[in-house]
């Protein structure tokens, strides 16, 4: 249970962490969706840590983390397109 908490705690940063990255007017999006899209930014980021053979360490995985923000802003910005929502509107 804790890890799920967790996850949506850690999904949530991630996601306004993407909004904050993602170009001004593409990032109009509800706060549920934001959450949606940190989550999949943070398992996208791991997936793509691990496939670009990142490895534990005893620190904090830096590279790891910018790469899930990278892919949450993505996410927020394919989000946005696809609901149609637009600041300028």
């Amino acid at each position: 249970m804790g890890e799920i908490i967790g996850t949506i705690i850690f999904g949530f940063i991630i996601g306004l962490l993407g909004k904050w990255v993602a170009p001004k007017g593409r990032d109009n999006i509800p706060i549920w969706l934001t959450l949606i899209c940190g989550v999949g930014g943070a398992l996208i980021g791991y997936w793509l840590w691990d496939a670009l053979g990142g490895t534990d360490t005893k620190g904090i995985d830096w590279w790891r983390w910018v790469i899930s923000v990278l892919a949450a802003a993505v996410l927020v910005m394919v989000a946005a397109a696809v609901t149609g929502r637009s600041k300028k509107a």
